[in-house]
């Protein structure tokens, strides 16, 4: 059972970090690139994005993280006589909370109202403008969910028994 934690608290860190690394990514210079594009070229831009990610690499991890952040948290509770017990679940909780509930609460529905935007439309701007500020805060909050979710399960290897 220790082996079968260790490998994937592993994995989760991995996950996290890949994750966490994508949003950093976004918050620290893609949307600022963005907004320093004329509105309907930044639209466009995140737009397809928007689309080029559902098809790609990033869903399966992203998803399968949070999948694997909800055993951990079983796994941790069903062991609690395991040290790393608790850095497991704040772990897991730090990212299915922080990013994926944030995600699926706060940035996809943002991302489905930019797709429906028309670009060149003088409605747009404002949209975007909303787009730029909202989405980049929540993703803030989900690069440091993302992040800190990593940082804990390394933190629980430490304390893993042999």
């Amino acid at each position: 059972m220790n082996t079968l934690v260790t490998v994937l608290t592993i994995i989760a860190a991995l996950g996290c970090a890949v994750i966490g690394g994508i949003f950093f990514a976004f918050s620290t210079f893609i949307m600022n690139a963005f907004s320093q594009l004329p509105p309907p070229q930044g639209i466009a831009a995140m737009q397809n994005i928007n689309r080029v990610i559902l098809r790609s690499l990033f869903i399966p991890v992203f998803l399968g993280t949070a999948l694997l952040c909800g055993i951990l948290v079983i796994l941790a509770l069903l062991n609690s006589s395991n040290p790393a017990g608790s850095l497991l679940v704040i772990g897991s909780l730090l990212y299915i909370v922080g990013t994926f509930l944030v995600t699926i609460l706060f940035n996809v529905p943002r991302n489905n109202k930019l797709e429906t935007t028309v670009a060149n439309d003088a409605t747009s701007l404002p949209i975007w403008e909303d787009y730029l500020s909202r989405w980049t805060a929540w993703n803030h909050v989900r690069t440091v969910a993302a992040l800190t979710a990593s940082a804990m399960f390394i933190a629980a290897l430490v304390y893993m028994p042999d």
